[in-house]
């Protein structure tokens, strides 16, 4: 039962992202028809108009153009925390319908793989024992596929892998990285998180500019609770 790693790949996004936020955002102010709107901003670098629309708090108009990722090699742990971000669309492999006998995979937290080889070893059987319980309720509930699975996936542990599919827009996506990059995340969502961000930058560089936790344009959020890093965090995301 291998370990798995993080795997992401930004699979499919709104064509020309940043056009079409730029025509949303001129057609609520402009007499112009469409066409003539879509005509000037094709010959026009739009970056200074969405920085001011952005900093504006104008931030409807980013619901346009959205992004969709592939992500494997993460546990139910983390699902349960991605899945608090409700205006995302999300499709997850199933438990009931595919069969975990064969192909069982987990992940393990680097906090418990940094305690050495004698400890890694003994999360390892105990990931090998709980796969056994889950086989072992299969054959008893009759091994019927889904009837038998959805039952015995209950002694399936939290490490479990899981893959899906996730859809966000950009306003949905901002907020996201502002929570989720910050170095109070959870250490599993805070490197999709980046990852993510990652690739939109490559997609959309304007529109993802500033993106990140929330001391990469400002203030920390999180008061007595922060970090202390927010110069580091600035860097490290303005380089990301």
């Amino acid at each position: 039962m291998p370990e798995k790693l993080l795997h992401v790949e930004l699979i499919a996004h709104t064509p020309l992202p940043e056009q079409v936020c730029a025509l949303g955002a001129k057609l609520c102010y402009a007499k112009a028809d469409v066409a003539a709107l879509q005509e000037r901003i094709s010959t026009q670098d739009q970056g200074a108009f969405l920085e001011r629309i952005m900093q504006s708090g104008h931030l409807s108009v980013l619901e346009h153009a959205s992004f969709t990722f592939a992500v494997e090699g993460v546990s139910r742990v983390l699902l349960a925390q991605l899945t608090r971000h409700r205006l995302a669309s999300f499709s997850v492999q199933s438990q009931r319908y595919v069969s975990l006998a064969e192909t069982f995979s987990y992940i393990i937290p680097p906090a418990i793989k940094a305690l050495g080889e004698e400890a890694a070893a003994r999360y390892h059987a105990q990931m090998d024992q709980m796969h056994a319980w889950y086989v072992e309720w299969q054959e008893m509930l009759g091994a019927k596929g889904e009837s038998s699975n959805e039952d015995a996936r209950f002694v399936l542990p939290n490490a479990c892998e899981t893959r899906l599919i996730v859809t966000m827009n950009t306003r949905e996506l901002l907020h996201f990285f502002e929570l989720r990059c910050c170095q109070r995340a959870q250490w599993e969502i805070r490197a999709l998180a980046e990852e993510m961000l990652r690739l939109c930058k490559r997609a959309a560089p304007v529109l993802f500019e500033k993106a990140g936790p929330g001391c990469v344009r400002g203030q920390c959020p999180e008061g007595a609770k922060s970090c202390g890093r927010a110069d580091e965090m600035r860097e490290k995301f303005k380089n990301l």
